[in-house]
C-alpha cells in the first residue's frame, strides 16, 4: 500500500496474477468510507503481478493498512495490504489492451454509441413504460387529419421537446457525476421526492384527459378549444413527457451506449444522448412528415374525445404504480403523504375546471382559479417536502423470495467474493423498483417454478443488487460492466471462471439455460 499525491496504490504479486495477463481488476475494501468508489481504479500489469491505483473518499485519513476483496478476471483473492515500497513485478506493462468487457458500442468509438443509441431510442418505443404516451402521441396527430402543415410543425415541436429533455437530462447527470457522484440512467428517480413529483404530474395528465380540467384554457375564457390543446407547444411538452415517462427503462443497444458516453468527455456524451433522441423521435417525427401516413389515419370526430377519456386510465396506473416505488424506496409514511397529497390535488384541478366553466359563461372564476392555485401548490409541496432522514426510511431486505419460491440474498462484493471462493455459481440481478423492465422480467423470468427449481438443482446462489435507492458500490459495479443503469444480469460459472452477461429482456428458458450452464462451470 503506498500513498502519493495523486492518491493510493495497491499492488499484490503471485504465481497466479503472474504474467502481466491480468484484463480486469477492481478492489472492494471491508471498511465503508474508505475508497471513492465513484471513482474508476486504474489498473497497471507486471509481470509478477498488478498495481491499482486507488482515490480515498473526501475527507477520509490515509489507513495504516488495508483489507478487503481483490477480483481479477472473475477470480477474487482476500487480501491485506500494509504501507510499504512499490513491489517489483507488480508494475510496468501498462493497462490491458481493451479493460473490462467489450462491447459493439466501444469498438466503434464515437459512431458506434450514436448507432446503438439511437437504435436504442427506437426500441425504447416499445418498451412497456412509453405505452401511456404512444397513444397520447398517435391520437394526437390523427387529430389534425389531412392538415399536413399543422401535422409537420406538431411532429418537429415534439422532436423538439424530446431532444431538449434527453439533453438536459445528460447535462444534469454529468453535472451530479463530475461532483463525484456515481450515478447512471435513471438517476433521479432514487430520489422519493421526484418519484412523488412524478407521480402527482401523471394524476394531474390523467384527470386532465378525463375532462376534469383544460389545459390552455384561461380563466377568462375557455374558447379555444381541441386546437390550440393540440398545438406545437402541446407536441412540444407531449415529447418531454414520453421522456419523463421512459426514463424508468433500459432498451437493448442502449445499456453499452450510454456506459461508454459515462467514460467519456461531456461534448462525446451528449452527442450520444442525441442519438438516443432522435432514435426515440423518429418514428413520430418521420410519421407526421410523411404524406401517405397521414392519410391513413382515422378522420377527427366525435371518437376523438371517448379515445381520449380512455387514455387517461394507463396516466392513472403509472401514478399507482409510483406510489408502489414510493412505498419501496421510503415505506409507508411517505406513500401516506402522496395519497393524501393526490386527492387534494385533484380537488384543485376540479376547482380550476370549475372555474374554467364559470369564466366561460362570463361569472369571475378568479377565487377559485386562485384557490386551486394554492391547493395544488400545498398538495405538491407536501408529497415532495424532505422528511428527517429516520422518518419512514425502509432498511434494505437482507433476504426473500419470489412468488414462487426463488430465495434470494442481497448483494454485497463480500458476499459475492465468498460465494465464489467457495466454487459456487452467482446470479447477481442489478434491478431497481422504479425499472419496469425490471420489473417485467422479475414477474415473467424469475417468478416461474422452472426458474425456481433450476436454481435450487443447480445450487447457484440469487443475489439481488437494489438500485432502488442510490447506491455507489451498485453503481461502481455498473460502471465496471460497461453500464450506466439497469437491468444488469451477470452469471458467475462455478470454480471461477469470466461472468457472463445476459441480454435485458428474459425469459424463463434464458434464465434455466444460463444458470444450468453456470453449474457446469
Amino acid at each position: 500500500l503506498i500513498s502519493g499525491p495523486s492518491g493510493l496504490s495497491i499492488a499484490a504479486t503471485g504465481a497466479v496474477l503472474a504474467g502481466g495477463k491480468a484484463r480486469d481488476a477492481y478492489f472492494f475494501p471491508y471498511e465503508a468510507g474508505v475508497l471513492d468508489h465513484a471513482a474508476p481504479q486504474t489498473l497497471d500489469r507486471g509481470p509478477e503481478g498488478l498495481t491499482l491505483a486507488l482515490k480515498p473518499a473526501p475527507g477520509a485519513a490515509v489507513p495504516s493498512s488495508l483489507a478487503g476483496v481483490l477480483a481479477v478476471d472473475g477470480k477474487v483473492y482476500e487480501i491485506e495490504a500494509r504501507p510499504g515500497r512499490a513491489l517489483p513485478g507488480a508494475a510496468g506493462l501498462g493497462p490491458p489492451p481493451s479493460p473490462g468487457p467489450a462491447t459493439a458500442a466501444t469498438a466503434g468509438g464515437l459512431a458506434g454509441a450514436i448507432l446503438f443509441a439511437f437504435l436504442g431510442g427506437l426500441i425504447l418505443n416499445l418498451m412497456p413504460c412509453v405505452f401511456p404516451v404512444l397513444a397520447m402521441k398517435a391520437a394526437s396527430l390523427a387529430s389534425h387529419g389531412q392538415d399536413r402543415a399543422a401535422a409537420r410543425l406538431q411532429g418537429l415541436a415534439f422532436l423538439a421537446g424530446v431532444m431538449a429533455t434527453f439533453l438536459a437530462l445528460a447535462a444534469l447527470l454529468l453535472v451530479v457525476r463530475a461532483g463525484g457522484a456515481a450515478v447512471g440512467w435513471g438517476f433521479q428517480l432514487q430520489s422519493p421526492p421526484v418519484v412523488a413529483a412524478l407521480a402527482l404530474l401523471m394524476l394531474a395528465v390523467g384527470l386532465n384527459m378525463s375532462g376534469l380540467f383544460e389545459i390552455g384554457g384561461s380563466l377568462q375564457g375557455i374558447g379555444a378549444g381541441a386546437a390550440n390543446r393540440n398545438g406545437a407547444l402541446g407536441a412540444f411538452l407531449t415529447g418531454a413527457l414520453a421522456v419523463v415517462v421512459a426514463a424508468p427503462c433500459t432498451a437493448p443497444f442502449m445499456a453499452p451506449a450510454l456506459g461508454w458516453a459515462m467514460t467519456q468527455p461531456a461534448a462525446l456524451s451528449l452527442a450520444v444522448f442525441a442519438g438516443l433522441g432522435l432514435g426515440f423521435a423518429a418514428p413520430f417525427t418521420l410519421a407526421a412528415l410523411a404524406p401517405g401516413v397521414l392519410s391513413r389515419l382515422p378522420r377527427p370526430g366525435p371518437w376523438m374525445e371517448t379515445f381520449r377519456k380512455v387514455l387517461a386510465f394507463p396516466m392513472y396506473g403509472a401514478a399507482a404504480w409510483l406510489a408502489w416505488v414510493i412505498a419501496v424506496q421510503a415505506g409507508p409514511d411517505l406513500l401516506a403523504r402522496l395519497l393524501a397529497a393526490g386527492v387534494a390535488l385533484a380537488f384543485a384541478c376540479w376547482l380550476w375546471g370549475l372555474a374554467q366553466k364559470r369564466a366561460a359563461v362570463g361569472r369571475s372564476a378568479r377565487v377559485l382559479g386562485a384557490s386551486a392555485l394554492v391547493v395544488a401548490g400545498l398538495a405538491v409541496a407536501g408529497a415532495v417536502w424532505p422528511q428527517p432522514a429516520s422518518a419512514g426510511s425502509k432498511a434494505p431486505e437482507t433476504t426473500g423470495a419470489s412468488t414462487n419460491g426463488l430465495a434470494y440474498e442481497a448483494y454485497t462484493p463480500e458476499r459475492l467474493a465468498t460465494l465464489r471462493a467457495e466454487g459456487r455459481p452467482v446470479f447477481v440481478n442489478y434491478t431497481a423498483a422504479w425499472c419496469v423492465t425490471c420489473q417485467v422480467n422479475e414477474r415473467v423470468a424469475f417468478s416461474s417454478r422452472t426458474a425456481a427449481e433450476a436454481f435450487e438443482s443447480s445450487g447457484t446462489v440469487y443475489l439481488k443488487a437494489d438500485w432502488t435507492r442510490r447506491d455507489e458500490v451498485i453503481a461502481t459495479d455498473l460502471a465496471r460492466f460497461g453500464r450506466a443503469g439497469v437491468p444488469l444480469y451477470v452469471v458467475y460459472p462455478a470454480g471461477g471462471g469470466e461472468p457472463k452477461i445476459l441480454p435485458q429482456l428474459l425469459t424463463p428458458d434464458l434464465v434455466v439455460r444460463a444458470v444450468r450452464e453456470a453449474a457446469k462451470g
